[in-house]
């Protein structure tokens, strides 16, 4: 299960909002465009199919600039060690 400050930072990625607790009447939207209860709520369904799309592109976008050094992962492991 997400916890608020993931599911607003799946919203709000640049911040701009102060959290204080789990509900949406305790956010304050300081710095940013404001979200709905309903946006925030549906966050929370949201969240893990957004976190496993985050993980497959940051996965891809690594598997492609180690194509392009023609390295496989283990060698890369290797530079890096």
């Amino acid at each position: 299960m997400a916890t608020t400050a993931q599911v607003l930072g799946m919203l709000i990625p640049n911040g701009g909002y102060v959290a204080t607790g789990t509900e949406y009447e305790n956010i304050e939207f300081i710095d940013c465009e404001p979200i709905t209860k309903s946006q925030f709520e549906a966050g929370f369904n949201q969240f893990d199919t957004w976190k496993i799309e985050q993980e497959n592109k940051a996965a891809a976008d690594k598997a492609a600039v180690l194509a392009k050094l023609g390295l496989t992962a283990d060698e890369a492991k290797l530079l890096l060690s």
